[in-house]
């Protein structure tokens, strides 16, 4: 499992995202209202819709394109649609407030 520095958590707006792209995968990381940080690949299973851009609501965000809904904690699709995206372990150092994704390892 490689960890991967994003930032500072300061640096992202409570529901708010920054992306991530290593080699030619895009992760989306995600933070929540409650300050829960969530990371999840950046892309819709339906068409491809960037997560990045899309409305946070709870731990859910709407996929722009289509309001498709995905579970950012699980990664899973709400009904009656149906699909996931990957999800990535995320860390915040308390003493520094630096935000780490690690990836090479599903976790979930």
């Amino acid at each position: 499992m490689t960890r991967l520095l994003v930032g500072k958590l300061e640096d992202i707006d409570v529901k708010g995202a920054r992306t991530l792209t290593v080699d030619q995968l895009e992760i989306a990381v995600f933070r929540l209202t409650g300050g829960e940080v969530l990371a999840v690949e950046n892309r819709c299973p339906h068409k491809n819709g960037k997560l990045s851009e899309g409305m946070v609501c709870g731990s859910r965000v709407h996929c722009p394109l289509h309001d498709w809904r995905i579970d950012l904690a699980s990664g899973k699709v709400e009904e009656p649609d149906d699909g996931c995206v990957t999800t990535y372990t995320t860390e915040v150092d308390s003493e520094t407030g630096l935000l780490y994704v690690y990836i090479g390892e599903k976790a979930s």
